[in-house]
């Protein structure tokens, strides 16, 4: 029988709670909630045998500050400092400045740090990003250590957020901080599976030989993040190669998503012959999800968990996108029940 898989996840990561997004002109409730997080605690706790909670501890500056700008740091510092218990502060001006110029102790120019009108500053968002990240950062170590799978229950999301910016609701690259850490120790393919493509992720290994970024996602002609997860996103220099885009039509279903795992996703994790995976595991491409576009039923993600799982990598699962909170925490565990019952270490 396979050991429970831990669970990250902190308290803190409930503090944040932004109110509303702006989304093509009109303010609608933000789909980013504490009962995300709540949904998957409750069906993470009903299953004692399968899933072990764990607290993190505080990911170190240097974690952070190895991936992101000094610039963004700040301006979460100074969100923390200078905003009310009950202030929740919308980027409104977004100047084409370069990488993250801009002066990040004044919330007026958060826009020079920021791709969307959609994700908000509070004073918990430091709190909450910052243990979110914590969250992906321990259970690389646990991973780094001899568990053969860990879950990071990482709230607010990461895969957006790139060196110099935040959006998509993510101000911290979580999969990508779990990724940095495994990468001291091997090569390391991330395999994104959110309904929407990683843009931050993608930026952040661009040029980078030793980590393979795959994503399948909806088309960005016409789904967020719309300017990155193009098929001709190849990598660059000596990262030429090792990101591979895969945009899919509204309404994907079982059928065909397995068919991109097994035809297309497969082949290359097995050529690029990683140490370590990283999943980011967004659910948003459940058929009632909100924001996303496809057509995975509940019963189908334990199927694409296990896809995953019989690589039989020490494998790291991050917390992405989901927003359909009703069905949330039955999509996350059925899913990584799938990873763990398939997985056989290599």
């Amino acid at each position: 029988m396979p050991p429970p898989i831990p669970v990250f996840f902190h308290d803190a990561q409930l503090e944040f709670k932004p109110l509303y997004e702006w989304a093509f002109g009109e303010k609608i409730p933000h789909p980013e909630t504490t009962s995300r997080a709540e949904s998957i605690l409750a069906s993470v706790e009903a299953a004692p045998d399968l899933f072990e909670r764990q607290i993190p501890s505080r990911i170190p500056t240097g974690a952070m500050r190895a991936q992101h700008n000094a610039n963004l740091l700040t301006l979460y510092d100074t969100a923390a400092a200078r905003l009310a218990q009950d202030e929740t502060f919308y980027p409104m001006v977004f100047p084409q400045t370069r990488d993250g110029k801009g002066d990040p102790t004044n919330l007026h120019r958060a826009g020079s740090f920021c791709f969307d009108s959609g994700t908000p500053l509070t004073q918990n968002t430091l709190s909450a990003a910052g243990w979110s990240a914590a969250c992906a950062h321990a259970a690389a170590g646990r991973v780094i250590k001899g568990t053969p799978i860990a879950y990071a229950l990482s709230r607010p999301p990461g895969h957006h957020a790139t060196r110099e910016a935040f959006g998509g609701y993510c101000y911290l690259n979580n999969s990508g901080i779990a990724a940095r850490a495994l990468r001291r120790h091997g090569r390391v393919a991330i395999v994104d599976i959110d309904f929407h493509h990683g843009n931050g992720t993608q930026s952040l290994f661009y040029r980078n030989p030793e980590v393979l970024t795959i994503s399948v996602h909806g088309d960005p002609t016409d789904a967020f993040p719309y300017f990155a997860g193009y098929a001709g996103e190849t990598g660059s220099g000596a990262g030429v190669g090792v990101n591979l885009n895969l945009p899919q039509p509204r309404g994907l279903d079982r059928q065909a998503y397995l068919k991109v795992l097994d035809d297309q996703v497969l082949p290359v994790l097995r050529r690029f012959d990683p140490d370590f995976l990283v999943i980011a595991a967004g659910f948003d491409t459940y058929v009632l999800d909100p924001v996303g576009d496809f057509a995975i039923e509940i019963d189908d993600y334990p199927l694409l968990g296990e896809r995953l799982g019989q690589l039989g990598l020490p494998t790291v699962v991050v917390q992405e996108g989901g927003y359909h909170t009703a069905h949330l925490g039955q999509l996350a565990t059925q899913f990584l029940r799938g990873v763990r019952e398939a997985h056989r270490p290599r």
